[in-house]
């Protein structure tokens, strides 16, 4: 079974940054929950070499353009890599195969009498790459994305795709499959764009103004408009328009931040639709980061989190545990350096970290440096067991993106219970007589087994840490297809080097 999952391509006229961070590990968790399942996985992820705004960055630095995307493309990849996102695909908009496959689609809805040109008066926001409405601006006439980017009245002559004679099969598609849309406040915010007739959507920019773009292969004095070209990518990455894409792209489906709906719920499908081709499976959809407060984040203010930043205080599973933990469904969530630093002490350091920690040393230090042999069960261990169980078993499935951070809560609170547990059944106190040692190879035993089962599900969400807790449990390896178990860890099975997995991390004020 495939499963195809794409991130947007990111513009390349500035630095990464949390949005995009949050995106691609989300992406990621995916695909590690569904190679644990045991589906065949692509995800691709990558950057939108072309537009106006890519061309005036590069300008702006004196750079000529092709240095300047080489630049900007390592560097995205270098913080993936460090974000240790593992894509299969990553994408550039100017490789010579994409160019071709943009030419293509755009010659196909030609042919049908589905693009027209035109003149046309009206307001272009660069930040955006998009022609506004009126009703789209703020009350100062800004674009409420980009309020200190003014936007631009345009007098041009384009290209334009029909887009109101597939508006109504567009809202078909979306009642009939309720699950085209995730989350489902988004799909309502959908269906409301959908609710009154589209104006035509321009697919072209003259070459006076913009050249950085694939050329209209029906007329060389335009490029194709930046939004057709990169949206385009998510078929010409498993070889669209050659045979053999299809089942990649019925198992497709979209990771896109609520301010880029429009152009994923609207100028896409009916792209497609003109072009005669089928939907993607899903378009999945999160709101966006503010800094402590609900303040929009801001250089000037200095509430901007910077993933190097992030990852070099705390390491990398800091940011991927924070992001994966606390966006909500529909709503923007906050987030700051300190915000990350207390949610890994409090629970990636106190709640599942020490206790490793602390039983694995004891364990180490009392039995031989190996995993204690159990013996009977009492009802207090089976009802942690069955805890454990319950908390990992919403990743032994396939999660849907707005339903991590429920999944990841899940295990915290398993990660308590086995800390009340440890603390309840004190194993330190019953290794002291002879008369309770059993009971104390029981209690370990059961606590470094319940936490190979957590670890093994924390595994799609922390990989690097997950991979080090496995190690020192000396835990026999995780097979796939992934069907949580429990008394995998063999009592008598030598501990791994105990390392401190989580170590705790003082502000920086205090340090």
């Amino acid at each position: 079974m495939k499963s195809y999952i794409t991130t947007p391509i990111y513009y390349v006229n500035g630095a990464p940054h949390i949005g995009h961070a949050y995106t691609s590990i989300v992406a990621d968790i995916m695909k590690r929950n569904r190679t644990a399942l045991g589906m065949e996985m692509m995800l691709s992820t990558g950057v939108d070499e072309h537009g106006q705004k890519n061309q005036e960055a590069a300008r702006d630095l004196g750079m000529q353009i092709e240095p300047y995307l080489d630049m900007r493309c390592d560097e995205f990849r270098k913080v993936f890599d460090l974000l240790d996102v593992d894509y299969d695909y990553f994408v550039r908009t100017s490789r010579e195969g994409h160019k071709k496959a943009v030419a293509h689609m755009e010659q196909t809805i030609f042919d049908k009498g589905l693009i027209v040109k035109h003149a046309y008066t009206g307001i272009y926001c660069k930040g955006c790459e998009e022609f506004k409405k009126e009703s789209d601006l703020t009350e100062d006439g800004q674009c409420p994305l980009h309020p200190t980017m003014k936007v631009e009245q345009t007098d041009e002559t384009n290209y334009f795709l029909k887009m109101e004679p597939f508006r109504q099969k567009l809202l078909d598609h979306i009642e009939a499959n309720p699950d085209f849309v995730h989350p489902a406040a988004f799909r309502n915010e959908l269906k409301q764009m959908l609710s009154e007739p589209l104006e035509d959507l321009c697919i072209s920019r003259p070459k006076e103004r913009v050249t950085l773009g694939v050329d209209l292969p029906f007329d060389p004095d335009f490029v194709t408009y930046v939004w057709f070209d990169a949206l385009a990518n998510y078929l010409t990455n498993i070889g669209w328009p050659e045979d053999g894409y299809q089942d990649w792209w019925a198992a497709c489906e979209h990771l896109i931040g609520k301010d880029i709906l429009k152009p994923h719920g609207v100028y896409w499908p009916i792209m497609l639709m003109a072009a005669g081709l089928p939907l993607p499976k899903r378009l999945n959809v999160h709101s966006h980061w503010t800094g402590a407060g609900g303040v929009k984040m801001s250089k000037s203010i200095g509430n901007v989190v910077d993933p190097h930043e992030v990852v070099e205080m705390m390491g990398v599973d800091a940011l991927r545990w924070y992001l994966a933990r606390h966006m909500r469904a529909d709503s923007d969530s906050q987030i700051s350096v300190e915000l990350i630093r207390q949610t890994y002490n409090s629970e990636l350091g106190n709640k599942i970290g020490n206790l490793l920690s602390r039983v694995a040393k004891f364990s180490n230090k009392n039995f031989d440096g190996k995993v204690p042999v159990p013996g009977p069960l009492t009802e207090e261990d089976e009802t942690l067991r069955r805890t454990v169980m319950q908390a990992v078993s919403g990743l032994a499935g396939e999660v849907a993106m707005p339903d991590i951070p429920a999944r990841v809560h899940v295990l915290v609170t398993a990660a308590e219970a086995m800390n009340e547990y440890i603390d309840h059944q004190a194993p330190w106190s019953l290794f002291k007589t002879e008369e309770t040692r059993e009971r104390c190879a029981t209690v370990l035993y059961v606590t470094l087994d319940c936490q190979r089962v957590l670890f093994e599900a924390l595994a799609q969400i922390i990989p690097t840490s997950a991979a080090k807790a496995l190690a020192m449990l000396n835990a026999p390896e995780v097979a796939v297809p992934w069907t949580p178990q429990l008394d995998k860890l063999a009592g008598g099975t030598q501990l791994g080097d105990i390392l401190a997995l989580f170590p705790r991390v003082n502000a920086p004020e205090a340090a």
